[in-house]
């Protein structure tokens, strides 16, 4: 038999045997009159009575703890066990009403109990096998955990080699949190000694109960060919009921996903769950790390009679956009599709706004390459083809790179760093500078500011990098669909899709540097084109200062102060450089000195403002002049969630302080008095996600949608599947999606 004896037993049964000996009968004089030996033989007689009365209770298989919450107990299914067999050990805690420990995921708080073993050697404890949790919900926060009692099953193996009769002396560190309104750690050990037998006892009676409840508990089984994938903006997990006949939720009461990983879903949101061509489909909200987490967890089904199931899911990720790009889209998208779709997004990427700074680059490349002959216009052409698909072919494979490795970046990621915000910052700023002739470059280095604008084939090559630089963040008619489905192939393919997009922003200068008749079109160069030059300064200027906007929405005040001290050291070494550039060698070397100084002054500055975070930006605006203004909530997913469950109208705008398309959009169709009127005669909830700053909940919010860049808006009417609209908007697109879902809101719409 199994014989034991928790620290807690002897603790009390040294203070009780303390008791017993300062008793009357035990003291020498006073009343009593027995001899002094015969009363200390009764004293021994006694004690050992208290021992035995202690250790009776104790025989068997179990050790207790009682700390001020929880009672823990260790106890062994059956007791001796063999060698080369197994016994059962389960964890017991009985919680004192109004508290509760966890689960193995916590939900959005707390710890799961965790137990440190001190066993013989070959003796090995397995990993706890977790009951089914409740779900706690405290304010607006859930928790996964345990009330009343929590059984956590743990199975001991004993070698074969263990020799028949030798006991194993077993050593358990629990330790749990509890919690009410405030949480508090607790911990106990839990010792005991287990015997064995060359042929392995049966099963205590006492703890049968417990055992067959703890059992009971678990999650019966794994789900066959559950799916788990982006969904309208949120997540689905999708289980085909054909391939699990034990899942029966045609009469259940609530199905409710308890994920495995934190971070995978958002634990107190809703949801919604329905059976749809022999699948369950359950709605989810993402959590914060809903693109990389692991789709596992245990799925509960209560039935209306009261009694509940649970299963072992572990899901399939789907590709993420595969869902999301729109129905017509997804039914149309093939490989050679997606190609073209990049090439005509890359194509009208040469006319957004947030492009045209690379606008005046583009036309002196094309101007000054007219008179360099044919060959040398070629030339050109391709250098600048070879300088955008090399930094595309750069930036895509690192987006990739960055994705496989489990991290949730989309389209623009770059612009999402403040101290790669301040580099480009600092590059137009010196393109700036060149155009106006205040410096000069070279023609060797990137065609801008030397005496001749054409500039040679790393000049040209150098713009067309520079044209991929600024135009790589914005997202295009045709773009986006294109890659958000070319992501979801394999790397090879995504990557061609990639390029054909930059090949599709360098086509137009491609085409004229390769078609003659093309070329004799342009103007021939002249003294206009110094003019010009000069004049295509100021442009780069204003993108500077943009980017210098951008970070002062990422960083707040003290990252624009250092750009602005990096940018002003910069400016003055290229000044003195310019200076002393036709001095003697003694000046041209500390005017070098001086450049290189202000230089790296300006990168170090930039650098430094990595990690800084401004307060968040202030989403919406008051009322301004009399005029009725919109006004924005902050997304999240569970607001959206809610507000659906609501039936409520919600706009949802996604965007970023530096894609000048999303700001071109605000300005014209947003941010207006007659949109804001319709909003609030409709009472449509406008929320807007800053992806400024990385943020895995938008990017997985633009992932369900088979996006992978801002801007992405989304209407959704009450009842109705939620409805894209364009990336460049007006004031009309937005009043004809809101007037025309507004007509049809009343008709059911298919989940």
């Amino acid at each position: 038999m199994l014989s034991l004896l928790s620290l807690s037993s002897l603790s009390s049964l040294s203070s009780l045997s303390s008791g017993l000996f300062a008793m009357p009968w035990f003291k020498v004089g006073g009343a009593c009159r027995e001899p002094l030996a015969r009363r200390v033989k009764a004293a021994r007689s006694w004690s050992w009575l208290v021992v035995v009365l202690l250790a009776m209770p104790m025989v068997g298989s179990a050790a207790e703890v009682t700390t001020e919450h929880v009672t823990a107990r260790l106890i062994a299914e059956r007791d001796p066990v063999a060698p080369g067999t197994s016994v059962e050990l389960a964890l017991v805690l009985d919680i004192q009403p109004g508290w509760h420990t966890y689960w193995r995921n916590p939900g959005d708080s707390g710890e799961a109990p965790r137990i440190a073993w001190s066993l013989p050697e070959g003796v090995i404890a397995s990993p706890i096998r977790w009951p089914r949790p409740e779900l706690i919900r405290v304010g607006p926060l859930a928790n996964y955990g345990y009330s009343g009692r929590a059984m956590h099953l743990v199975s001991l193996s004993v070698p074969p080699d263990w020799p028949a009769g030798t006991p194993i002396s077993i050593r358990a560190d629990a330790h749990w949190l509890v919690c009410e309104e405030h949480c508090i750690p607790e911990s106990g050990v839990l010792e005991l000694k287990l015997q064995t037998a060359e042929t392995a006892g049966g099963a205590d009676p006492r703890w049968a109960d417990l055992f067959a409840t703890a059992r009971a508990a678990l999650p019966s089984e794994r789900l066959q060919g559950a799916l788990f994938g982006a969904h309208e903006g949120g997540l689905r997990l999708s289980i085909p009921l054909a391939g699990n006949p034990r899942l029966q939720v045609d009469d259940a009461a609530s199905v409710w996903l308890f994920a495995g990983t934190w971070g995978l879903i958002e634990h107190a949101a809703a949801q919604p769950w329905r059976i749809r061509e022999n699948r369950l489909q359950i709605d989810l909200t993402p959590g914060d790390l809903a693109t990389s987490a692991d789709p596992d967890g245990v799925l509960v089904v209560s039935g209306r009679d009261g009694s509940s199931t649970a299963f072992s899911v572990s899901a399939e990720r789907g590709a993420w956009p595969a869902t999301a790009v729109g129905a017509a889209e997804a039914e149309r998208l093939t490989w050679p599709l997606t190609l073209a779709f990049a090439l005509l997004g890359g194509l009208i990427l040469n006319l957004m706004p947030c492009v045209f700074p690379v606008l005046a680059i583009k036309a002196l490349s094309l101007a000054g390459g007219h008179g360099g002959g044919g060959r040398q216009r070629v030339l050109h052409g391709l250098a600048y083809t070879g300088g955008v698909l090399l930094f595309f072919g750069l930036l895509g494979g690192l987006l990739l790179a960055l994705r496989a490795g489990g991290t949730a970046v989309g389209w623009g990621f770059q612009l999402q760093y403040p101290p790669f915000v301040a580099l480009m910052a600092n590059v137009f700023l010196v393109v700036g500078l060149a155009l106006a002739g205040a410096v000069t470059l070279g023609g060797s280095w990137m065609a801008v500011g030397g005496r001749q604008t054409g500039g040679g084939v790393a000049g040209a090559f150098a713009t067309g990098a520079l044209a991929a630089l600024v135009a790589a963040p914005c997202t295009a008619p045709f773009m986006g669909a294109a890659l958000g489905y070319g992501l979801t192939l394999p790397w090879a393919q995504a990557l061609l899709v990639i390029l054909t997009l930059g090949l599709g922003l360098a086509l137009p200068f491609l085409l004229v540097s390769l078609a003659p008749p093309l070329a004799r079109r342009l103007p021939r160069p002249g003294p206009w084109m110094e003019t010009l030059k000069q004049g295509l300064a100021f442009p780069m200027l204003a993108a500077a200062a943009w980017l210098v906007w951008v970070i002062a929405v990422q960083t707040g005040p003290d990252g624009v102060g250092r750009v602005l001290a990096g940018m002003l050291a910069l400016a003055l070494g290229l000044w003195v450089r310019e200076r002393t550039r036709l001095g003697s060698s003694r000046m041209r070397r500390a005017g070098g000195v001086v450049a290189l100084t202000g230089l790296g002054l300006a990168l170090w500055l930039g650098l430094s403002t990595g990690g800084r975070e401004a307060p968040a930006m202030r989403l919406g605006t008051s009322t301004e002049n009399g005029r009725q203004a919109l006004v924005a909530d902050a997304y999240s997913a569970s607001r959206l969630a809610d507000a659906r469950t609501e039936g409520r109208a919600v706009l949802v705008n996604m965007t970023a302080a530096w894609c000048i398309t999303c700001m071109v959009n605000e300005r014209v169709a947003l941010s207006t008095a007659a949109t804001a009127a319709l909003l609030d005669e409709h009472r449509v909830l406008y929320l807007k996600g800053d992806w400024t700053n990385r943020d895995p909940a938008i990017t997985a919010y633009l992932a369900g949608f088979g996006r992978t860049g801002v801007p992405l808006y989304v209407y959704y009417a009450p009842g109705r599947e939620p409805h894209v609209l364009p990336q460049i908007l007006t004031g009309g697109i937005v009043r004809d999606a809101v007037e025309g879902s507004s007509a049809l809101a009343g008709e059911p719409s298919a989940m």
